[in-house]
């Protein structure tokens, strides 16, 4: 599969646990979590090492969405250190799921398209392999 099309599904299945959280349902927050630090590992892996060494001008993007992944590491470990009834949890939990969404939008609509562009779908394809193994590795 195609890197950036795997990725966009990724965004799409946290993007279906915000909803859940914005009806109210802060069980989903440790899913949340867990899809965000898989996520962000194979992305911090694979798919940012081939960007930044192959698809020239992109180094700062690059480095923004790496400290964009840090603030979300952040919040997903005081997240996971605290109990939902912690008074805090629910707006660490938005702030995650906004910190999130701009992260994607970001990615979506000015690194993905760059990227794309730059690498073709055969490249793509190849990184795709190397994050299916990279999540698969997270699964086991």
């Amino acid at each position: 599969m195609d890197a950036i099309v795997m990725l966009r599904n990724d965004h799409k299945e946290v993007e279906a646990l915000f909803k859940r959280l914005e009806k109210g349902d802060l069980t989903v927050v440790p899913d949340i979590c867990t899809a965000l630090t898989q996520h962000a590992i194979i992305e911090e892996e694979e798919f940012y090492p081939a960007v930044r060494s192959d698809v020239d001008g992109a180094l700062d993007d690059v480095l923004e969405a790496i400290e964009e992944h840090h603030v979300v590491k952040v919040l997903v470990a005081e997240l996971e250190a605290l109990e939902p009834s912690d008074e805090t949890y629910k707006a660490k939990a938005t702030v995650l799921m906004e910190l999130v969404r701009h992260h994607v939008e970001e990615e979506e609509t000015e690194m993905f398209p760059e990227v794309r562009h730059a690498l073709g779908r055969k490249r793509l394809t190849e990184i795709g392999e190397q994050l299916e193994k990279a999540k698969a590795a997270f699964a086991a």
